[in-house]
C-alpha cells in the first residue's frame, strides 16, 4: 500500500511547473445577440491575466462596423467589454454563412466559447481553439455541437486546474488501486455531479471565494491524512465518505466554471450532462496515465523507495497550504 505513494514523484514536475496556477477555469466567451436586422450586441469576456503578450481578440466579417463601444470592466476573474455591431452588407440571413473567430488562441494556449442568439430564436455555440480559431455560422444549430463542445470544456477544466487533479491524485495515494480506488472515485464523481447539477440549475447559490478556499482545504486535509501512520481509522477504512463529501465542494467549483462560460438556454440539460462527461473523461485519463507511468518505472525507483515516499505528500501539503493562505485572504478581503 505504501509503495503506491511513489507515484507522487511522477507529478513533481507538473506540480512545480504550475505552482502558482491552480486557477479557476476562465475560458474566453464571445456572446453575440441579434437586436435588430443585421444589428448585434457583442459581449467579450476574457481572463484578466493573460499567458502571452499576444492579446485575445474577436474577429468578425469585414463588412461589419463597430458602434457604441463600452470600456472594459473587471468581473470576477475576467475582463468584460461590450459594443454594438452593424452589418448592413450581410443580407437577409445576417451572420448565417459568415465567419466569427478569435485571434491569439494559439499563442495563449487558450480556448474560447462563441455563443450566438438570433432574432428568430436560433442559438449556436462553438468552442474555438488553436486548431479551429474560426466558426462559420450554420443555417441550423445541432445538438451534436453541444455534446462535443461541452465535453471538450469539461476536459479542459479538469486538466486546466491542478488543484482538482491533485485531489484526485491524493485519493489515489490514499487507497492505491483495485476496488477501493473504484469506489472512492465513484463517490467523488457522485459528490461533484450532485452539486454541479444543483448549482447550475439554480437550486442554490454559494460564496465563490469561500468554496475556492475549502477546495484548497480539502487537499490539505487529504495530505494530513496521508501522513498518518495508523491505517485503521474510519477515513482509511471508508475513504469514499471523504471523497464524496469533498466532491460536493469540488462540484461547486465546477459549477462556477460553467457559469462563467455560459449555457445554451435551449439545451441546458444536454450541455450540463456532457460538461460532466468531459470532467469524468479527463479525470479517468489522468488516473490511467499516472498508473501507466508507475507501472513502467516502479522497478527502477525501488532502490530509492524509502527516500522518495514522503515527496508526494510534501507536494500536496505545501501547495494546498499556499492555496489556503492565498484564497483565505480573498475570503477576508
Amino acid at each position: 500500500m505504501s509503495t503506491a505513494r511513489l507515484i507522487g514523484v511522477l507529478v513533481l514536475g507538473l506540480a512545480v511547473a504550475q505552482l502558482a496556477h491552480a486557477h479557476r477555469f476562465a475560458p474566453s466567451l464571445l456572446k453575440v445577440t441579434e437586436i435588430a436586422e443585421n444589428s448585434y450586441n457583442m459581449v467579450w469576456k476574457t481572463p484578466a491575466q493573460g499567458t502571452s503578450d499576444v492579446p485575445l481578440r474577436p474577429t468578425w466579417p469585414e463588412s461589419c462596423e463597430i458602434t457604441n463601444t463600452s470600456p472594459a470592466q473587471l468581473e470576477g476573474t475576467g475582463k468584460v467589454s461590450s459594443w454594438q455591431m452593424n452589418c448592413p452588407g450581410l443580407g437577409a440571413d445576417g451572420l448565417v454563412g459568415d465567419t466569427l473567430g478569435v485571434s491569439g488562441l494559439g499563442a495563449n494556449q487558450a480556448s474560447a466559447m462563441v455563443m450566438i442568439e438570433l432574432l428568430d430564436g436560433r442559438r449556436y455555440q462553438e468552442v474555438l481553439n488553436a486548431e479551429q480559431p474560426e466558426f462559420v455560422v450554420p443555417e441550423e444549430p445541432g445538438t451534436g455541437e453541444v455534446m462535443r463542445d461541452y465535453s471538450v470544456l469539461g476536459i479542459e477544466h479538469i486538466w486546466g486546474g491542478i488543484d482538482h487533479l491533485l485531489f484526485v491524485f491524493g485519493l489515489l495515494l490514499l487507497v492505491g488501486g483495485g476496488t477501493r480506488l473504484l469506489w472512492t472515485i465513484t463517490a467523488f464523481t457522485l459528490g461533484h455531479s450532485i452539486t454541479l447539477s444543483l448549482v447550475t440549475l439554480g437550486f442554490f447559490d454559494y460564496p465563490v471565494a469561500l468554496v475556492e478556499f475549502t477546495i484548497a482545504l480539502s487537499i490539505f486535509v487529504l495530505a494530513v491524512e496521508l501522513t498518518r501512520t495508523s491505517r485503521h481509522d474510519i477515513l482509511w477504512r471508508n475513504p469514499w465518505w471523504l471523497a464524496g463529501g469533498f466532491g460536493l465542494l469540488h462540484g461547486m467549483g465546477f459549477a462556477g466554471a460553467l457559469a462563467e462560460t455560459g449555457l445554451p438556454q435551449d439545451n441546458v440539460p444536454l450541455a450540463l450532462l456532457f460538461f460532466n462527461v468531459g470532467i469524468e473523461i479527463g479525470q479517468l485519463t489522468f488516473i490511467f496515465l499516472v498508473l501507466a507511468i508507475w507501472y513502467l518505472v516502479r522497478r527502477p525507483l525501488d532502490p530509492w523507495k524509502d527516500r522518495l515516499l514522503p515527496v508526494p505528500i510534501y507536494i500536496l501539503g505545501a501547495l494546498s497550504a499556499m492555496w489556503c493562505i492565498e484564497r483565505g485572504l480573498e475570503v477576508l478581503a
